[in-house]
């Protein structure tokens, strides 16, 4: 359960990090909150490094373009969440997130060769009615807003499933240095202009927010990466959806929202798509541990 932990952990953090995002979207450009959230994980890891030699690991990498690519995706899930929760209740943009599951099965069957059964696809069918149930009200009132907010968290749900499979695919170098160091820095680069531009001097307690979310973005990715370091995709895809929780628990503590019917809904399918999918998935592992190799 190293795995499972792990990313229910980073899940919930990610979960703090998109409320403590939403209340600074009203006074704080995406670019000044993503690049200050970058600026903080830097600050850490070179504090840990100056503190204990070598903390982390090694910085080099015999991958960089995978490192580009993730680094590209974390930035793109950061900006898309950010903006989507400008327009849309926790809730509701939790609801786009839960397919991230079922995209993360798919890049697994394509990108790792990673086997994927059968049923676990249908059940991935199953998830994506339970999703447009629950927006079919927000679809037909055609308010541009809300579907803005909507196509955002799509965008932002499928960069973070391509940080997923990069995850993975990176599980064989050493240490959390380098997961930190790279996405830092190139998307701190990519978020200065914007946000020395539209820069908004921040009050003290927004200050503290802001370096909460360095600290909670930080924590919360080094989480995830190890959880996919330590378990396939396949395995952990389901645990995404301990974020429905969070979600109605923030919206409702935090912003007074209420989930409506069809998000509670589609919530369920979702969430029973999940549970059967993972039920599939570990069926057809035993079954393959079952049978002796030279059988097979």
């Amino acid at each position: 359960m190293r795995g499972p932990l792990l990313l229910m952990a980073g899940i919930g953090l990610f979960g703090l990090l998109d409320a403590n995002s939403k209340l600074l979207s009203g006074g704080f450009s995406a670019a000044q909150t993503i690049f200050l959230r970058y600026a903080v994980l830097l600050g850490l890891l070179f504090l840990a490094r100056g503190l204990v030699r070598g903390a982390g690991g090694p910085l080099g990498t015999r991958h960089p373009g995978r490192h580009l690519a993730r680094a590209l995706s974390m930035l793109g899930a950061a900006t898309f969440f950010f903006l989507a929760f400008r327009h849309l209740p926790l809730a509701d943009g939790y609801l786009i997130f839960f397919t991230a599951p079922f995209l993360t099965l798919i890049g697994a069957a394509i990108y790792l060769k990673e086997p994927v059964p059968g049923r676990a696809w249908l059940w991935s069918a199953v998830g994506f009615s339970g999703v447009l149930l629950a927006l079919s009200p927000h679809l037909g009132e055609g308010e541009r807003g809300s579907l803005f907010g909507f196509a955002c968290a799509l965008v932002g749900t499928i960069c973070y499933t391509t940080n997923v499979i990069l995850n993975r695919s990176l599980r064989d170098e050493r240490g959390v240095a380098r997961l930190v160091l790279w996405p830092a820095i190139i998307g701190g680069a990519a978020t200065l202009p914007f946000a020395a531009w539209h820069w908004v001097e921040p009050s003290a307690l927004q200050w503290t927010q802001l370096i909460v979310n360095g600290v909670i973005a930080g924590t919360g990715t080094v989480m995830l990466a190890l959880a996919f370091r330590v378990s396939p995709p396949s395995r952990l895809a389901p645990f995404d959806f301990v974020a429905l929780p969070w979600a109605v628990a923030l919206d409702f503590a935090i912003f007074g929202n209420v989930p409506t019917l069809p998000v509670v809904a589609g919530g369920a399918v979702v969430a029973m798509a999940c549970v059967m999918s993972e039920r599939a998935v570990s069926r057809a592992a035993r079954q393959s541990q079952a049978i002796p190799a030279g059988n097979a």
